[in-house]
């Protein structure tokens, strides 16, 4: 039986040309690049805990901590561009094409970056990924942010255990995956970047963490093909955006998952495994 991967025997610093960005890596074969989302406290190593191991069985499996997130160069969101710091990380790594899976944040990262170098992309999964920040419905329902929204603002204002239990608490579906080791793992990661908690804050005031997200038309032209993974019970960014997306991207399909919240992967671990690696051997 192999060795699971931890954190520290994964840990990984690549001096880019415009930052020094951290990432977990494990495994060897066709690389996947995984997107963590734009919580307080979130890595690549904490957004997919449950993956890595698995995933790394069949493929490279690198977790980028985004700059202003992890162990990455502090940044504000609007003070780079995320998919910049994707493809510099990929010339870094002499990676040609990888297949890109993002949660949320990183999968709206995917989607800009699949849009934009088609070339670099050889298959986008997105879990929870939202859709357009350009239309005044990116919130959902209403006018205002979700309740899930609501609480990972709350956590870069105020990331104390508490604060952190009741983000993970609206994150899932189901009470027993809301651990307290998990939010007390994201309030650590936290607190130990007051930085980053700084800089989301002041960029954040202009908008979300992605400017630079693909217009409706630029994500019709994604040539990759795409699977789309979303939670039915998502409290955060709402399956609709999913809908939006594959009735777009003409190469895509969609898994909708039924007592399910943001985070798919954490959730429905096992089955996202499963999904994801099927579905790069096979397209």
């Amino acid at each position: 039986m192999s060795t699971q991967p931890t954190e520290e025997s994964t840990s990984r610093f690549a001096r880019t040309a415009s930052w020094k960005l951290h990432y977990n890596e494990a495994g060897e074969g066709h690389p996947l690049l995984l997107l963590h989302g734009s919580g307080a406290g979130a890595t690549g190593w904490s957004n997919f805990r449950p993956n890595i191991g698995p995933l790394a069985e069949s493929f490279r499996v690198i977790a980028l901590d985004a700059p202003g997130w992890g162990r990455s160069d502090a940044a504000r969101p609007d003070e780079y561009d995320h998919p910049a710091a994707v493809l510099e990380l990929m010339d870094h790594l002499g990676l040609e094409r990888a297949a890109l899976v993002g949660n949320s944040m990183g999968g709206m990262t995917g989607l800009t970056f699949a849009a934009r170098y088609p070339e670099r992309v050889s298959h986008l999964i997105t879990m929870g990924s939202g859709s357009f920040p350009q239309l005044p419905t990116l919130f959902g329902a209403g006018d205002g942010p979700t309740e899930g929204l609501k609480i990972l603002f709350e956590g870069y204002r105020n990331p104390t255990p508490e604060v952190m239990k009741q983000l993970v608490e609206i994150m899932t579906f189901s009470p027993e995956f809301a651990t307290d080791e998990l939010a007390q793992l994201r309030a650590d990661g936290a607190n130990a970047r007051p930085d980053h908690l700084a800089n989301f804050l002041a960029g954040a005031a202009g908008g979300g963490p992605v400017r630079t997200a693909a217009t409706p038309e630029q994500v019709a032209s994604i040539a990759a093909p795409t699977l789309l993974i979303h939670g039915r019970d998502d409290r955060v960014v709402h399956y609709e955006h999913s809908l939006r997306l594959v009735s777009l991207i003409p190469d895509s399909r969609l898994v909708l998952l039924n007592r399910c919240g943001h985070w798919t992967q954490i959730e429905h671990a096992d089955e996202f495994n499963r999904l994801v690696a099927d579905f790069v051997r096979s397209n």
